[in-house]
């Protein structure tokens, strides 16, 4: 019996407990997106998707792709940018979102036929690796959110 209790105690330890999202504001720079996507990579290490696997390599190239969008298209001078990664709730799937205080500016998705086009080839690469995105209306506060998701459970032929 004690033995049985023990194992409950350490089951419900914040310890035995891996955390399933991550959130943090980042300056609108160059320099807050490269450190958000090595913060995002190192959170999807610790939460058991390694450096040098699919889901940590294609998340955190999206997560890149949505902070270049944030920092180049949706800066406001002084302000921040936020990124939330989390875990879906049926474990499989992960969802990163960034978030900034422009929202009248949103990102179009050029088509890769147009070769001259300034920006938008970020977006293809999203669209090509998320099984889902979209941008939606911020929550708290003004500005929008640029979200991915990213299933992390697939077929061993891919």
């Amino acid at each position: 019996m004690h033995r049985r209790s023990s194992q409950q105690h350490r089951l419900l330890s914040p310890a035995a407990t891996p955390s399933t999202e991550f959130a943090m504001a980042f300056t609108s720079t160059p320099r807050g997106a490269r450190l958000t996507r090595l913060f995002v990579s190192h959170c999807l290490n610790v939460w058991g998707h390694p450096y040098d696997c699919r889901v940590n390599e294609t998340l955190t190239l999206i997560t890149a792709e949505l902070c270049a969008n944030a920092v180049t298209h949706g800066r406001v001078p002084g302000r921040e940018f936020h990124v939330r990664l989390a875990a879906e709730k049926d474990g499989e799937g992960l969802r990163v979102e960034v978030s900034g205080t422009r929202a009248e500016r949103r990102p179009v998705v050029v088509s890769p036929a147009e070769t001259d086009a300034v920006s938008g080839r970020g977006l293809l690469l999203v669209t090509a690796l998320a099984d889902d995105w979209g941008i939606t209306d911020r929550r708290a506060g003004p500005g929008k959110t640029m979200w991915a998701l990213l299933s992390t459970v697939r077929s061993s032929v891919e």
